[in-house]
């Protein structure tokens, strides 16, 4: 087994992009069920995991498009499965596209790098001058809001916690409903509530949507209000994602769910920009590109940089194909 990698970051959040990898379906939908389990899910916990990789890893194979509409098509993953929607990894899919070569560029305008995802189509449009890239907009699916001031009784006290949905089904709290703010010193108690609240809500009516393949919650949002800048709210967040993975960027789905949140509560109005900040203090810029009858197409702004590449291989006789994880 040798596989060779690029490594990408966006905001300080890994991804990990893989060619050549055997998936099976009509569309990428279908491909990541059948990943479930399968070759490819052998292969993701042998880039993902120790000691290849890490407990916070993620990354992508890349698949055929469902047509000829979009470029190409990507299964996300993470230490525990594959995600339906990733927006940091959309931003540094766009990059690659263009620095590859693999989508034809303008090196002075706009290039839309069209991409299948599990939840549907989404576009990263990539920001060029003299051929450096500026900036790449992640441009979501439909994101809308799914539920406010659900009660919950936690190990923490009792907390209202909203559902939203951008391209996955996020639960977002104040940091301070728990008695925590988003500070790296606070990581380890805000992944504990974190990982509690969303399985506590996993199975809650709301989370469950007319497309199963993605109902349940993905993760949980924990923010500080920072108050507003002269465009808009300004808000720090921590997203705790999977099985207690942590989002070192403010999240690309995650921003584009709070984006639907904020719209429905009128903090966020058109026109302005939602300034979100990460735990480690990267920012992603967002707004509202389009309202639809149930919610707003958000759009996400940020850039991606190339780590470097690596090829992987299998040692014959390593007990540890698999990988492992710590937490």
């Amino acid at each position: 087994m040798r596989w060779t990698t690029e490594d990408w970051h966006t905001a300080g959040e890994p991804f990990r992009i893989v060619e050549n990898v055997p998936t099976h379906g009509a569309t990428v939908a279908e491909r990541r069920v059948e990943a479930i389990g399968g070759e490819a899910d052998a292969i993701r916990r042998f880039l993902c995991l120790e000691p290849r990789g890490h407990d916070d890893m993620y990354g992508g194979f890349i698949t055929p498009p469902d047509d000829d509409g979009a470029d190409f098509g990507v299964l996300f993953w993470h230490k525990d499965g594959f995600s339906t929607a990733c927006g940091h990894g959309t931003i540094a899919l766009g990059a690659w596209a263009v620095r590859t070569g693999r989508v034809p560029s303008d090196p002075d305008g706009e290039t839309a790098v069209t991409i299948d995802v599990p939840s549907g189509r989404v576009q990263a449009l990539v920001r060029q001058s003299d051929g450096r890239i500026d900036e790449i907009v992640f441009r979501n699916v439909e994101s809308r809001m799914l539920a406010r001031g659900i009660r919950l009784q936690t190990s923490r006290g009792e907390v209202e916690v909203d559902l939203t949905f951008g391209g996955a089904v996020y639960a977002t709290l104040p940091a301070s409903a728990v008695g925590l703010e988003v500070i790296p010193a606070h990581t380890t108690d805000l992944i504990a509530i974190g990982r509690e609240i969303k399985w506590a809500l996993n199975e809650y009516p709301v989370a469950q949507l007319t497309d199963g393949r993605l109902s349940g919650v993905y993760g949980t949002i924990l923010f500080d209000d920072l108050g507003r800048t002269e465009n808009g709210p300004w808000q720090r967040n921590i997203t705790v994602f999977a099985d207690g993975a942590v989002d070192r960027s403010p999240c690309g789905s995650g921003t584009a769910a709070r984006v639907a949140l904020l719209a429905a509560t009128g903090e966020l109005a058109d026109g302005e920009t939602l300034t979100h900040d990460s735990i480690i203090d990267t920012r992603f810029h967002a707004r509202i590109a389009e309202r639809t009858a149930s919610g707003v197409i958000p759009e996400v702004r940020s850039t991606a940089y190339r780590v470097g590449s690596s090829t992987f291989e299998l040692d014959a006789g390593d007990p540890l194909a698999t990988g492992f994880s710590l937490r």
